[in-house]
């Protein structure tokens, strides 16, 4: 054994923490065996060597010693203590380039985002709500109240489908508002719209059955029906919404049907009632569930909105899923779907050994504030806002890019979806670009199901920009685009 070489791991270890010196020799032993620079085989020195060598009570060896025989790094024979941890091997296939890590399943491949997370408070983050104009004291008070409310049995884990006050509270509510068919136990709550979206994939699927999706789509969809095996079949998107044609039927029989009805995510078109009807027909004729994602109905700028397609018939074969995050804000995590009621007990067991429900106050905080009427009020006034910061929007828009951007028509919504008329160099580049301006632009290609078809236009969103905000966000986006195009000249 190379005593030189412990005697200076020992005395490092011994500066960089304050130890006991048993612990700092056991420490320091194991990582010379773990990073194979004590061969298998080695003999180590004797105890009383070692302590005298290192300046320890024998006692501090021994312990060392007995510790690392535990965790089978060495062997106490008739000769000494002698290393059986082959470390060198882990040393030499790291040296080879030999992969040490399990590699990730089929299912996530390709799931993955480089890219570092984004500033989600930069201008022209689509989805994100004016979080400033939220009324933080009226919910403060109701979470409050909630907390004062909670008996000690409520700490545990709560039912697997929800608190029943939260889903009697938007059953009510999404009865009147968007005109769904449900009574309370066709409510389960979840943590937001991505978890409706992987519990649907999960249970009402298999792997290699086809997922429509609409195309361009959202991507957290795109992901859970990968993520649990599905074959995806883009389904092409027009002003009436979600186009599947004859042939799709036939040669693609879907299992599952994800669609944005009310104000298609992204390009902003809604569903007629004809394509409506036509869908629920054929999908119930096929054997397939239609996921409604109905993300941010509430914000419609002009006139009555449609009705939610899982009310469309008593039996429609829909599932249907709403979301808090934003009509109220982000980091509530509280979302809910509405089951057709042949899947309620079968749904209500199954997540019952799937998911362990917690969050009890903000579940009769959010009961409260819809029983309450504050949702229905700060809902009438974030719709007047972001009614208002769209048309600003458009109009900045419009003064600094002109002709060059063609905004995509839409009923509502928090974002909006534009087009360019004049060629861009590459979208990467652009978004690069805008990092630096400190923008957020997201590509409109970025929602493509499968690689082929390409926009040259960006989601923008608008809820969160104050107009002061709004007009140097446009300008700084006409700057981005008038560099590139000065680029491809």
């Amino acid at each position: 054994m190379d005593l030189a070489l412990l005697i200076s791991a020992f005395a490092a270890q011994k500066e960089s923490a304050k130890r006991s010196q048993q612990e700092v020799l056991y420490r320091s032993l194991r990582d010379l065996l773990l990073d194979g620079r004590i061969a298998p085989g080695t003999r180590l020195a004797s105890t009383r060597v070692l302590a005298n060598e290192l300046g320890v009570a024998r006692n501090s060896a021994v312990y060392a010693y007995e510790r690392l025989a535990e965790e089978g790094f060495v062997a106490a024979t008739r000769n000494g203590t002698v290393t059986v941890w082959n470390g060198s091997a882990h040393r030499d296939m790291q040296q080879a380039g030999v992969p040490l890590t399990h590699r990730l399943s089929d299912r996530v491949q390709g799931l993955g985002n480089p890219q570092p997370e984004p500033d989600r408070m930069l201008p022209f983050v689509p989805g994100l709500p004016s979080l400033d104009e939220f009324p933080i004291a009226q919910w403060r008070r109701c979470v409050e109240r909630a907390w004062r409310r909670l008996k000690p049995g409520q700490l545990a884990y709560g039912p697997a489908e929800g608190l029943s006050e939260l889903r009697r509270a938007v059953a009510a509510y999404i009865k009147v508002s968007r005109g769904v068919r449900c009574e309370t136990e066709q409510v389960f709550v979840t943590d937001g719209t991505q978890s409706s979206l992987e519990l649907c994939a999960r249970m009402l699927a298999d792997p290699g059955e086809y997922g429509w999706l609409e195309n361009p789509c959202y991507n957290g969809a795109k992901a859970a029906f990968r993520s649990t095996g599905l074959q995806l079949v883009p389904i092409e998107v027009d002003r009436e919404g979600m186009a599947p044609t004859e042939d799709q039927w036939r040669r693609f029989p879907p299992k599952l049907i994800y669609t944005t009805p009310s104000h298609q995510y992204p390009l902003g078109s809604v569903m007629s009632m004809r394509r409506r009807a036509a869908l629920v027909e054929q999908a119930r004729a096929h054997g397939a569930w239609i996921i409604e994602d109905d993300y941010d109905s509430e914000f419609r700028h002009g006139g009555e909105p449609l009705p939610a397609i899982q009310g469309c018939s008593a039996d429609a074969p829909v599932c249907y899923l709403g979301t808090f995050s934003k009509t109220m804000f982000p980091a509530l995590r509280l979302g809910f779907m509405v089951v057709p009621p042949m899947l309620v007990g079968r749904l209500r067991d199954t997540l019952r050994g799937l998911v362990h429900r917690g969050h009890p106050a903000d579940q009769l905080a959010m009961a409260e504030f819809i029983d309450s009427g504050l949702f229905a009020r700060h809902l009438r006034r974030m719709r007047a806002l972001y009614i208002h910061r769209r048309g600003t929007l458009e109009r900045a828009l419009g003064r600094h890019l002109g002709s060059a951007l063609s905004i995509r028509e839409s009923s509502g919504g928090m974002h909006l979806s534009a087009e360019l008329a004049i060629p861009v160099l590459d979208q990467e580049v652009a978004r690069r670009a805008a990092d630096e301006a400190r923008l957020f632009l997201q590509p409109l290609s970025q929602y493509g199901v499968m690689d082929g078809r390409t926009y040259n236009g960006f989601v923008l969103g608008y809820a969160g920009l104050a107009d002061a905000a709004i007009e140097q966000a446009a300008l700084e986006f006409a700057e981005v685009v008038e560099r590139h195009r000065r680029l491809e000249r």
